[in-house]
C-alpha cells in the first residue's frame, strides 16, 4: 500500500490519475469522509480541488507539524503545487517532485522560500531525528539571517546546550531511560539494556537515544555500554525529569528524584507514551517509551 493518495473532485479524476501514475500513488474520488480516512492512514496528500474545501474538511484532523501528514493542494487548471500542511516535513518536497508534470511548486515556508535550509531539511538529509523540537522555531528564525554552525560530535561526549540549540541523533523510534547502582560495569549494562529490548520486541536500530540522570554522568560502565553500541546517551538535569508525570512509585526520591529510568525515557521521547515501565536487572533499571 503506498503511503501517497491523490484525492479530487469528479470532474477532475483524469488529471488526478495521471498525478497519481507519477507519484506512484492511488487517486480516489472526493467524499465526505475521505481526508478523515485519508489524514490517519496517509503521509502524503495530493488534493487536486480548490484549496478552501481542503481548509475545511482538515482544520478539525490537525494535531501538529511533527504528526499532521504532508499536504499539497493542486490548483484545478493543473498549473500549481501549494504545500498547505507540513511544508518542512514532505511538503515542500512533494510539491517539488510535481515539477515533473510541469507544476509550479509554491513555497511559503521561510527559510526555503528564501532559499535557505531548516532545521527539519538537514535533520532528513543527514538521516537523524531532531531530539529537542521546541528549538526549531528559534533555530530556523535564526537561519533566515545567516549560516549557523553545525557541530559534529562523536561520542563518548557530553553537549551541553540551551534551547535554542537544535539536537540532532540518528533516526529512531524508541527511547530507553536507564537507572544504575554506583560503580556498575559496561557488561551489567549491556546486558540489561539487550534483555529490555528482547522482552519488549523492539530492535536496537530502533532506538532513537538512551537518557539517565546528570547525577551519572560519571558512571563509566553506563557510557561505555552505550558508546559501544553508537547510542546517543543523554544525561537529563533533576527539574526535566522531575517534570514527568505518570510515574511508578521509586525510591529515588532519596535523591531528589521522582524517578530515574521512567522520567528519563519519557522526557527525552517523541510520543510521550511509556511502553515498558521500568524493569529491574541486577543493578540495573530500564525503562522504554516511545
Amino acid at each position: 500500500m503506498t503511503d501517497t493518495i491523490v484525492i479530487a473532485l469528479p470532474f477532475f479524476m483524469r488529471e488526478a490519475e495521471r498525478v497519481a501514475a507519477f507519484l506512484g500513488a492511488e487517486a480516489e474520488e472526493y467524499s465526505a469522509d475521505l481526508f478523515s480516512r485519508a489524514v490517519s492512514e496517509k503521509h502524503r496528500i495530493v488534493a487536486l480541488m480548490s484549496m478552501g474545501i481542503v481548509v475545511r474538511k482538515i482544520a478539525p484532523l490537525l494535531t501538529d507539524k511533527w504528526n499532521d501528514p504532508a499536504i499539497v493542494v493542486i490548483s484545478p487548471d493543473m498549473r500549481y503545487a501549494i504545500p498547505l500542511i507540513g511544508g518542512h516535513h514532505g511538503a515542500n518536497q512533494l510539491a517539488k517532485e510535481l515539477e515533473g508534470l510541469g507544476l509550479i511548486p509554491v513555497i511559503t515556508t521561510a527559510t526555503e522560500s528564501m532559499g535557505r535550509d531548516s532545521v527539519e531539511q538537514i535533520a532528513e538529509r543527514s538521516g537523524t531525528d531532531i531530539l529537542n523540537r521546541d528549538s526549531t522555531r528559534s533555530v530556523n528564525a535564526a537561519l533566515l539571517e545567516s549560516d549557523l554552525p553545525v557541530h559534529a560530535v562523536h561520542g563518548p561526549s557530553l553537549v551541553i546546550a540551551g534551547p535554542d540549540v537544535s539536537i540532532l541523533v540518528k533516526k529512531g523510534e524508541y527511547s530507553i531511560g536507564i537507572g544504575c547502582r554506583k560503580g556498575i560495569n559496561t557488561d551489567e549494562v549491556t546486558t540489561a539494556i539487550d534483555r529490555a529490548l528482547e522482552e519488549a520486541n523492539i530492535a536496537e536500530q530502533d532506538v532513537l537515544v538512551y537518557a539517565t540522570t546528570v547525577k551519572k554522568m560519571h558512571e563509566s560502565g553506563l557510557t561505555d555500554a552505550v558508546s559501544a553500541r553508537s547510542g546517543n546517551l543523554i544525561f537529563l538535569a533533576d527539574d526535566t525529569i522531575n517534570a514527568q508525570s505518570g510515574l511508578s512509585p521509586s525510591r529515588a526520591s532519596r535523591i531528589g528524584l521522582r524517578g530515574v529510568a521512567e522520567p528519563c525515557a519519557l522526557a527525552v521521547s517523541k510520543r510521550k507514551e511509556l511502553v515498558a515501565k521500568k524493569k529491574v536487572y541486577g543493578r540495573v533499571t530500564i525503562a522504554i517509551a516511545r
